[in-house]
């Protein structure tokens, strides 16, 4: 590749891109909003969730020196990843108090990332993402999960036009800020039938002593605030603009 096109290359991934047309922000929105409520679609696109989740966990096991074992992502949305070291402990609860709160955070971040009109920076970053927690999985669907899901998200990066991208990363990012809230409800609805006793919010609660529905209240804090501050981030993308009299 010549220095020309290293400088265009360059030049479009961190290079802003124009500002979205404010309707496609709410529209974004809403059918992000549409597609976790709806029962048949959450179903499918909960793996996207699931992702990301895992992905809390084993980034949260690295960083507190935990030896991480590999990531499983199941059919039915469901994941399991696996470390090594102390079974109690600052890595164990970090490692555990990860994975729910993850999909909020990363969505908190493409929040950030898209208030400076980095789109392509975003997708590209997803890529990169995703291609790292391949390296670590360990199971036939979680492969096949993840090289589609990157593989789609590289094709509306590099051939998609400015405005299926803006359109493509606002869902992705109002997705994992709405996505992020529903899990935790799910958690707990499954603990008071006694479906989950294994659960993150329950490790939490056998290693720390804190009640598990503690830990619950927790994921629902750093979800909602999550929500909270990167809607009010994305929404200054189509809120009318206030002008000042000369």
């Amino acid at each position: 590749m010549s220095i020309d096109g290293v400088t265009n290359l360059w030049d479009e991934l961190f290079g802003a891109q124009p500002d979205p047309p404010r309707l496609l922000v709410l529209l974004t929105a809403l059918v992000a909003l549409a597609v976790v409520a709806a029962r048949p679609l959450w179903r499918i696109a909960r793996n996207a969730v699931t992702i990301a989740h895992e992905g809390g966990h084993a980034l949260a096991a690295l960083l507190t020196g935990r030896k991480l074992r590999g990531i499983r992502l199941e059919f039915d949305t469901s994941g399991l990843t696996l470390s090594a070291g102390r079974p109690t402990g600052p890595g164990m609860m970090f490692t555990l108090l990860a994975g729910y709160i993850a999909p909020s955070l990363v969505g908190l971040a493409g929040a950030w990332i898209l208030g400076g009109n980095r789109i392509t920076l975003l997708l590209w970053l997803a890529v990169v993402l995703l291609l790292v927690m391949l390296i670590n999985i360990r199971n036939l669907f979680g492969v096949v999960s993840l090289v589609v899901t990157g593989a789609i998200v590289f094709g509306v990066s590099w051939y998609a036009s400015p405005q299926v991208q803006a359109a493509f990363a606002y869902a992705g990012v109002w997705f994992l800020l709405i996505g992020g809230v529903r899990p935790v409800g799910e958690l707990q609805k499954l603990r008071r039938r006694g479906r989950m006793p294994e659960s993150d919010a329950d490790q939490l609660a056998h290693i720390t002593g804190v009640p598990a529905l503690f830990w619950v209240g927790l994921f629902y804090l750093v979800t909602l605030g999550a929500l909270v501050i990167g809607a009010f981030m994305l929404a200054g993308q189509w809120l009318p603009d206030v002008g000042t009299a000369p």
